[in-house]
């Protein structure tokens, strides 16, 4: 399977699509290329050393062919870090199986120190996942670590994931990295429902949303998402209130903004963005720092 090739594209639909981006696991090689970016920066805030490898041709001819893909880098790399320590913390209080659902070309079960006694299952589709395992090339986890192929937007797909996971004893928790935005609000009520019946399934962590930034996306990547057929879906107004009715309570919320200058990776232009928050009023704060980020959500019983 070459670099970048994740899902076979016929003649016919390479010549009706002529965007960037092809299909949803398009967005997979997409997200490997801004790791590799971060990875090959002096700074970096982490290493990804599969990441250029697994982004492959394909993903750096979306980010030159996006128009300002390159300048959104800095928010991929700034979710990319708060999520690893999230997940670090998480581990480090308890968790016992890691369940990443829609894990795209996501190695952190690999680039992360992780206990041996970990159980991480990394879930996507069949050919995602082939080519996961084809560009990691038998590189060993430091912890117990399986490919699993299935479609967690089904129900039935889903119940044989979970299923296997029973099989392990001790509290999970859930990654949903760049997942929940391409599902209509059904569908993530659906899977917050099957995960809290579930009585393991202690945390989750996702990134979100809100139609603001949904908006702003979508007037740049708009056509070429709808090309893909891989439009934003899910963006709550009022996340919180969201989860809490599924019985999820959101403990953490991690602003994009905020936590871009604390780990010195800023927009562009941030200086310019910065003062027009320092004039603006608590809500054009608490919109700004809301716009995007990532929750920790803790299941209630």
């Amino acid at each position: 399977m070459p670099d970048g090739q994740v899902v076979p594209v016929s003649a016919a639909q390479q010549s009706s699509q002529k965007g960037p981006m092809r299909c949803v696991s398009d967005t997979a090689l997409w997200m490997a290329m801004y790791r590799a970016m971060e990875t090959e920066r002096p700074d970096a805030l982490f290493k990804d050393p599969y990441a250029r490898r697994m982004a492959g041709a394909r993903g750096k001819d979306i980010v030159d062919s996006l128009p300002f893909a390159q300048s959104m880098a800095w928010s991929l790399s700034v979710r990319t870090a708060m999520i690893d320590e999230v997940i670090l913390r998480c581990v480090a209080g308890g968790v016992r199986v890691v369940l990443n659902l829609g894990a795209g070309l996501d190695t952190r079960a690999f680039r992360l120190q992780l206990p041996t006694s970990l159980r991480w299952m990394d879930v996507d589709l069949q050919a995602m996942s082939a080519y996961r395992q084809h560009c990691l090339d038998g590189a060993m986890a430091p912890c117990e670590h399986v490919h699993i192929a299935a479609d967690v937007s089904d129900p039935i797909q889903f119940e044989t994931v979970l299923a296997e996971a029973r099989a392990f004893e001790g509290p999970w928790l859930v990654i949903t990295e760049g997942v929940l935005l391409y599902l209509t609000p059904e569908q993530v009520g659906g899977l917050a429902t099957q995960l809290h019946s579930e009585a393991q399934a202690k945390w989750w962590v996702t990134d979100l949303i809100t139609p603001m930034s949904q908006q702003a996306m979508g007037m740049v990547w708009n056509s070429q998402l709808a090309d893909a057929s891989t439009p934003f879906r899910f963006a709550p107004q009022d996340s919180k209130s969201f989860f809490e009715h599924l019985g999820w309570q959101q403990d953490e919320f991690h602003s994009t903004w905020m936590n871009s200058i604390r780990l010195r990776r800023t927009a562009p232009h941030a200086p310019a963005w910065d003062q027009l928050w320092r004039w603006s009023g608590p809500a054009a704060h608490e919109a700004l720092q809301r716009m995007s980020g990532v929750a920790l959500l803790t299941r209630r019983p």
